[in-house]
């Protein structure tokens, strides 16, 4: 059992809403979502936040990565495609959701524009494989991507030279180190971008001491101690699940993942949770480091105008070499990008990637 992080609580380490005070066990909804999730067996009916398209057909898939983890994955593509070869868009995000949430909001939107799209969910979480459950790494998140244009541009029904990316929320900063290092992808886009090793490690707007960060890995490091012991990790209180007085970020957030809107049960952050030792990761991982690599890539960030991440996009923009756009969203907040249709700058992309994938 850990005992309370006091001025350190995981609301200023990253997206982590509450304290990680008095976790000894798994909680009932990890418990929960270990049960349901964990050998990639996809579930065949519809069971998305979001109507069915019947503009496009829609396939479950699955395919390993690098690290033998069974990923589950979506793809969705044109009804009118006829035989020819279709320029793809790998779509992950947002970190903490599945692919019936965002992910698959965009991919299923982006595939009604003519793009062969696929929507993955994140190695441990979802419907993918890995164990134990809801644990997040930099590095097999970053490969979840590659692993992704591994197989769709293995597709007959794929041009492989013309395969872009999108990445949601904190996905978004791992999919830009993903096309870093893989010169296979031909344009990215971020949207509503988080980047996780940044705000794991220094809170938002930066805000965690030495003092405090020394801290936080000091108790989680202890913490490995008692998972070892165990022979399983300690989970995190339930995600999302408001008591009042929070920032209205988070009311946002829970809006989003606890309602109808976007619940979903395999979601870790519809009243899921991370393993206590997640960030551990992350503390020195900054994964944006390479940025500037993607150049001569383009790079498109979108990012709301009301949104608290939004300076996460606005330096990754300043660090990124051109070609390069940021797109504010005029009157959107962060959540608002996960599935405002009215918000989501889907023409913006449409024309990003028609332009940057073309035949």
């Amino acid at each position: 059992m850990i005992s309370n992080l006091s001025r350190l609580n995981f609301l200023k380490v990253g997206i982590l809403a509450a304290s990680i005070a008095m976790v000894g066990t798994e909680s009932a909804a990890a418990q929960s979502t270990n049960a349901a999730a964990g050998s990639a067996q996809s579930v065949q009916s519809w069971d998305k936040t979001f109507p069915k398209s019947d503009k496009v057909d829609h396939q479950k898939v699955t395919f390993k990565n690098r690290y033998g983890i069974t990923l589950a994955a979506d793809v969705y593509l044109p009804k009118n495609r006829g035989n020819q070869r279709l320029a793809a868009i790998v779509v992950g995000g947002p970190f903490g959701a599945v692919k019936e949430q965002s992910s698959g909001l965009y991919a299923q939107t982006m595939a009604e524009r003519g793009f062969v799209t696929l929507a993955f969910d994140a190695s441990y979480t979802g419907e993918s494989g890995g164990e134990p459950r809801n644990i997040a790494s930099p590095d097999i998140n970053t490969e979840d991507f590659m692993a992704a244009v591994d197989f769709i541009g293995l597709q007959s029904y794929v041009d492989r030279e013309r395969i872009g990316v999108i990445g949601i929320c904190g996905m978004g900063g791992m999919a830009l180190n993903a096309v870093a290092a893989d010169k296979r992808v031909k344009a990215v886009a971020s949207s509503t971008m988080y980047d996780m090793g940044r705000v794991m490690s220094k809170g938002y707007n930066d805000s965690v001491t030495p003092e405090q960060r020394a801290q936080a890995l000091e108790q989680m490091s202890r913490q490995r101690w008692e998972d070892a012991a165990n022979g399983k990790p300690a989970y995190q209180p339930a995600y999302n699940k408001l008591k009042g007085g929070e920032a209205q970020f988070l009311v946002e957030y829970a809006d989003y993942y606890t309602t109808p809107r976007g619940y979903h049960p395999r979601a870790v952050n519809s009243g899921n949770s991370w393993s206590v030792t997640t960030p551990q990761a992350f503390m020195n991982m900054p994964i944006l480091t390479y940025i500037a690599e993607i150049s001569p890539r383009p790079i498109l960030f979108i990012h709301g105008e009301k949104a608290h991440s939004r300076y996460f996009s606005e330096t990754a923009y300043a660090a990124a070499a051109q070609p390069k756009e940021l797109l504010i969203v005029k009157d959107a907040t962060h959540v608002d990008l996960y599935d405002r249709l009215d918000k989501i700058p889907f023409d913006a992309m449409t024309a990003f990637f028609t332009k940057n994938l073309p035949r």
